[in-house]
């Protein structure tokens, strides 16, 4: 039987656009009140605007998720305003298009700051909340690319890979315990995502960067952000291991990893530059 989520409180990072943002507004439709969480204060005020007009609740805390300190205070900020947490989605992050030999260790580090260290410190604080209530629901927005590096994007596809196995884990380790753990998979969204991609991926200034944002995402493999958040808010009422909004990207994934040798040749064929 779904599970009614009225009443459950849910705290999400990067909700201030896109996969985030959608996914706050589905989940106060489905009423549950929501924390929002991000560095741009004001956008978040915007979005909790628009829950609250709707007849939901909404507070917004200011949250860099590079910051352990933020992040706890964000969970603190959800049990004041709400009484308890039930979920918590940890859903900030970012992608650079870069050759991977010629990415410095610091822009590498920062992205698994960001998308890895930032899922970490958003869950940690969090689960004693969860464990001591005895239920719960981790989610991660992890990424197709989990599941197979792209070219120019591999430092992202690494930070995916490692939110997705720190999830099957936690499944594991927490289900017994009554919490559970979703890894999320889009595709490609039509968010300001690959906008911010292609900043940070040219950062020589004006005109046409080499080996910069020249990776684009088939129309058949984009999606609104609702349809993630569609799918977010039925894996709360009735939650699975993995969310995956298209199944034939899923199952030609799945057939490419079987076939590692088919899947390098395919890759190359594909995005090979001089």
């Amino acid at each position: 039987m779904p599970k009614d989520l009225t009443g459950l409180p849910i705290a999400i990072t990067g909700a201030s656009s896109g996969i985030g943002m959608a996914t706050a507004i589905a989940c106060a439709r489905a009423g549950m009140p929501v924390a929002l969480a991000a560095r741009r204060e004001e956008k978040l005020a915007s979005v909790a605007d628009r829950i609250r007009a709707e007849g939901g609740k909404a507070i917004v805390v200011r949250t860099n998720v590079d910051s352990p300190e933020d992040c706890a205070a964000l969970v603190e900020r959800t049990v004041a305003e709400f009484g308890s947490i039930y979920s918590v989605f940890a859903n900030a992050g970012y992608g650079a298009e870069t050759p991977i030999a010629t990415t410095s260790d610091a822009d590498l580090r920062a992205m698994f700051e960001t998308n890895f260290f930032g899922t970490l410190n958003t869950i940690r604080p969090a689960l004693p909340h969860m464990l001591k209530a005895g239920r719960g629901h981790v989610l991660i927005c992890s990424s197709c690319l989990s599941k197979f590096a792209l070219p120019w994007h591999t430092v992202y596809s690494a930070t995916k890979a490692a939110q997705d196995h720190i999830g099957r884990g936690l499944l594991i380790e927490l289900k017994p315990r009554g919490v559970a753990v979703s890894t999320v998979h889009p595709i490609g969204t039509t968010t300001e995502f690959f906008e911010q991609a292609a900043v940070r991926s040219h950062k020589g200034g004006p005109g046409p960067a080499p080996n910069a944002a020249q990776i684009r995402t088939p129309d058949f493999m984009m999606q609104p952000p609702e349809r993630v958040a569609k799918a977010i808010v039925r894996s709360l009422r009735r939650p699975r291991g993995e969310v995956w909004t298209s199944l034939p990207v899923r199952m030609g994934f799945a057939f490419l990893t079987a076939f590692p040798g088919l899947r390098d040749a395919i890759t190359a064929r594909k995005y090979a530059r001089p």
